[in-house]
């Protein structure tokens, strides 16, 4: 399986929370695993605003930091383009979705075209994981709505 994994699937590896196991387990069974550029900065953000607002301690939020630094380079990471932010800027609309999910979206589906495989796409935001399941990616987890809803019961 080649799985590509949005910023908001790609900060369960480094943070302890509903959809880690999920992540773990999704990220175990690919043969490929691959993000944008943009996750970088994305992850580091919410590693930062969690310690901010003391979501996680400061000292926990720096190792999970570390650890996604060094684990970096382990990533297909996908370049982004003006024909990405162009398709990107279309897929926005079409799916009504924000900017950098839409980037994230765009990326996914241009490696697939590149791969000439299905890619699955590992993302925990519900309208983008219903967009990308409009556009022929394989969404995962394979019902995001119903496993949000067990979350919110607990």
């Amino acid at each position: 399986m080649i799985c590509y994994l949005d910023a908001s699937a790609l900060v369960k590896r480094y943070v302890v929370e509903p959809g880690s196991k999920e992540v773990s387990r999704v990220i175990a069974e690919a043969e490929t695993v691959g993000t944008a550029v943009i996750s970088l900065v994305e992850v580091s953000a919410a590693l930062a605003k969690a310690a901010r607002l003391g979501l996680l301690a400061r000292n926990d939020a720096l190792s999970s930091y570390e650890i996604f630094k060094n684990e970096w380079p382990d990533f297909v990471r996908l370049q982004i383009t003006e024909f990405a932010m162009e398709r990107a800027a279309r897929l926005a609309w079409e799916y009504d979705l924000r900017g950098y999910d839409a980037v994230h979206l765009a990326e996914a589906l241009i490696w697939q075209e590149a791969m000439d495989a299905p890619v699955t796409m590992a993302v925990f935001d519900r309208r983008l994981w219903g967009a990308a399941k409009r556009v022929s990616l394989i969404p995962f987890p394979s019902d995001l709505p119903t496993l949000l809803a067990s979350w919110k019961v607990r």
